[in-house]
């Protein structure tokens, strides 16, 4: 009997659906626990709209310590919070994340140190750091602060007309103290002054000589950063930028062009200043250098005076900007090579399709006859060895720098400069492509398209499946 029942039909059927749902409910098991335990997701959009940046990925995998994201907010809000915020905590271990609800759990939101100011605090451990609002500019800013101690100050010379730090037009650079700011560095602008200014005079004997008048760069400047001077400098300011710099300083020069183009005033060049650079391996050209290739024209609207970069030279500065546009208006080309202590590097350069002219005629003629083919060095770095490494970069343009250029968002002259300071200040861990916003990609259409999406998914493909279905029917009955 049991021989029996254990051969029937209804047995045999009994078993398979046993098995089936086992199955079933071991692999919905396997997939409910792998999902828990590694959270992947794939961003299939084109810009990466819900992808970490470079930057924040690799400040996140470089972690040698824990960090806790905290954020505050009313518990509705905390699954939009959780999306977004899980993207840190799934590239590492040892970042973790809470979710604190001041109004519910006011005496445990004190403790984390809520304020009213912002809803998202990062703890380091070493520093507590608030971030403003829910964007990854703001927390991977707020992350990279709480990371670094001690004080980091890029300092402005103010000595020769250069750009302001806090001028808001588009010449301005502004937007420069905005970006050095969201990277934990201090910004203000120093206008070079005596030697051992404030101190008391020593005496002189009889017969000796005072000692030459000089300037001298604060030496808690981590990088000095030159912006276009429009007037020559003057001996003792050139020889307390050199004492800086063989001290060990760190420096970005960028120098605007000499020649008179159109009403524009030219900047006056400062022959004791260029000796210094070309004492250093880099020769300055008084000239102006022409993107002849036409991409910059094709690609954002601009003219054969704002060369635009899309390959550059291999250096730390430049790496992660492969494919990613520059501009660089109204440069001048340089000469690098490496000279006594100085080791020189090509850091920015056009392509073959490039001319550099140092004759503007009247309406801004130009004779391409005259001019000097490309490939031309737009920028280099180099490095001055001694007691302490001294590291330079010197672009040919002030420009590329400007408010108007570092506001746009589809050029890389952002991160290009960022990634500079960096370099300069010896923060190579922070060289990166920095967090953009969002892509706003709208479809429009526009004329009988309306219409005709209308037909096709409302009426056209609809009847075809019913057609297929009858069809299939049809051929069946």
């Amino acid at each position: 009997m049991a021989a029996n029942w254990m051969k029937t039909r209804q047995t045999k059927y009994t078993a398979y659906v046993s098995a089936y749902i086992i199955v079933i409910l071991a692999v919905l098991f396997a997939v409910n626990f792998l999902g828990n335990r590694y959270d992947k997701t794939f961003d299939a959009t084109k810009n990466k709209q819900f992808s970490l940046a470079d930057q924040s990925v690799k400040v996140v995998k470089g972690l040698n310590r824990d960090i806790k994201i905290i954020y505050f907010d009313d518990q509705t809000r905390f699954p939009t919070a959780r999306d977004f915020l899980n993207r840190y905590a799934s590239l590492s271990s040892k970042v973790h994340v809470d979710y604190i609800d001041p109004v519910k759990r006011p005496q445990q939101a004190r403790a984390a140190g809520f304020t009213r100011d912002s809803s998202i605090l990062v703890d380091s451990g070493l520093r507590k750091e608030p971030a403003k609002s829910l964007t990854e500019e703001e927390v991977t800013g707020a992350l990279i602060r709480s990371l670094k101690t001690g004080t980091r100050n890029v300092c402005f010379l103010s000595a020769g007309g250069e750009r302001s730090l806090d001028d808001t037009a588009p010449s301005g650079f502004s937007e420069l103290k905005k970006l050095l700011e969201g990277d934990n560095y201090k910004t203000r602008t120093v206008t070079p002054k005596a030697a051992g200014a404030g101190e008391a005079p020593k005496s002189i004997s009889v017969g000796q000589q005072a000692p030459p008048a000089g300037v001298e760069i604060p030496k808690d400047c981590t990088a000095l950063v030159i912006g276009g001077p429009q007037l020559a400098y003057t001996q003792p300011v050139v020889d307390g930028i050199k004492a800086y710099i063989d001290g060990g300083g760190r420096a970005l020069i960028m120098l605007d062009n000499s020649l008179r183009i159109g009403r524009e005033s030219a900047a006056a060049d400062s022959p004791e200043f260029l000796k210094l650079l070309a004492d250093w391996g880099v020769t300055v050209n008084k000239d102006l250098v022409l993107d002849l290739s036409g991409i910059g024209r094709s690609l954002f609207g601009v003219g054969p005076e704002v060369p635009v970069l899309f390959q550059y030279e291999s250096h730390a500065i430049t790496r992660p900007l492969t494919r990613v546009p520059t501009a660089f208006p109204l440069s001048r080309s340089l000469d690098a090579k490496s000279a006594g202590k100085s080791s020189v590097e090509k850091l920015l350069a056009t392509t073959d399709d490039s001319l550099a002219v140092s004759d503007i005629g009247p309406g801004g003629a130009i004779d391409p006859k005259k001019g000097k083919k490309g490939p031309l060095t737009l920028g280099a770095a180099g490095t001055i060895s001694g007691g302490m490494q001294a590291r330079f970069v010197v672009v040919g343009s002030v420009q590329w720098a400007q408010n108007n250029i570092m506001g746009s968002r589809t050029l890389g002259n952002r991160d290009l400069f960022l990634n500079t300071v960096n370099w300069l200040s010896s923060d190579e861990d922070l060289i990166s492509i920095r967090p953009k916003d969002p892509e706003n990609q709208q479809l429009n259409m526009t004329g009988r398209r309306p219409t005709l999406m209308f037909w096709l998914s409302v009426v056209f493909f609809p009847l075809a499946v019913v057609a297929m279905g009858l069809g299939t029917w049809w051929k069946r009955r």
